[in-house]
């Protein structure tokens, strides 16, 4: 079963997010509080912590939200989904609107490294149901993208 494993915000753009116990998803806008909401379609961002995992081996320290992601799940190969795909994440339902992205200034972590794995195999969503988000959360493909 895929399952949430931390939900994580940030106040202001280009800083880490730190992890809290919940976030609320809100339609036309995606995390309250979080500084990349707005209405657009990269509202929410996921990174699966299968991809977190392959960097912990040069940066065992690595925290969730160190590559600026709000949800960071297990047990789904997100990078595989297509467009459009929609997921329940707990209560809140998401619908994929990228798959990666252009990275435009070396994270901290590309530094140190020569490498991320957000650019390739993070994605990106809309609200399509809102609701509260919790680490632990069941996550579900509710709807297949049409092809």
């Amino acid at each position: 079963m895929a399952v949430v494993i931390s939900v994580n915000i940030s106040e202001q753009k280009g800083t880490v997010k730190r992890e809290v116990p919940e976030i609320q998803l809100k339609l036309r806008h995606g995390i309250v509080g979080d500084a990349h909401a707005g209405d657009w379609h990269r509202q929410i961002s996921l990174l699966a912590e299968e991809s977190v995992d392959k960097m912990r081996s040069l940066l065992p320290e690595l925290q969730p939200g160190a590559f600026a992601e709000n949800i960071n799940t297990r047990g789904l190969e997100l990078k595989s989904l297509p467009v459009g795909t929609r997921l329940r994440l707990g209560e809140t339902v998401v619908e994929v609107t990228q798959i990666g992205k252009e990275c435009h200034s070396d994270c901290e972590i590309k530094k140190r490294t020569g490498k991320c794995v957000m650019p390739t195999e993070g994605i990106f969503a809309v609200v399509v149901k809102e609701g509260t988000v919790r680490k632990g959360d069941p996550i579900e493909i509710v709807e297949e993208a049409k092809a």
